[in-house]
């Protein structure tokens, strides 16, 4: 007896596996923490420049929030509890 032929399925659409969806951290504007104080945090943390934080920095100041970093569902829910560890309120949601 022979093997049975092999088949390949046929997608539909929303079946395609697709790209993740990237997932953002969003720092929010604070009446606790000092502007320098902000800055600090993106620098130790994510490891930007100090021009790039300040950058972020004021984002947070004027608009009332910036989004700090992109990536994976886990990688932003570490960078948003860094963020709370730091004392700085922090989200993330999906682009």
């Amino acid at each position: 007896m022979s093997a049975p032929a092999e088949v390949e399925p046929i997608l539909t659409p929303d079946e395609v596996t697709l790209p993740a969806t990237p997932w953002v951290t969003i720092v929010w504007n604070d009446p606790v923490n000092l502007m320098s104080y902000v800055t600090y945090v993106f620098q130790k943390y994510f490891g930007y420049s100090k021009q790039k934080s300040e950058k972020l920095m004021m984002e947070v100041h004027e608009d009332g929030r910036s989004v700090v970093s992109t990536g994976t569902r886990e990688e932003m829910e570490r960078d948003v509890q860094a963020m709370h560890e730091y004392g700085l309120w922090a989200t993330m949601e999906k682009q």
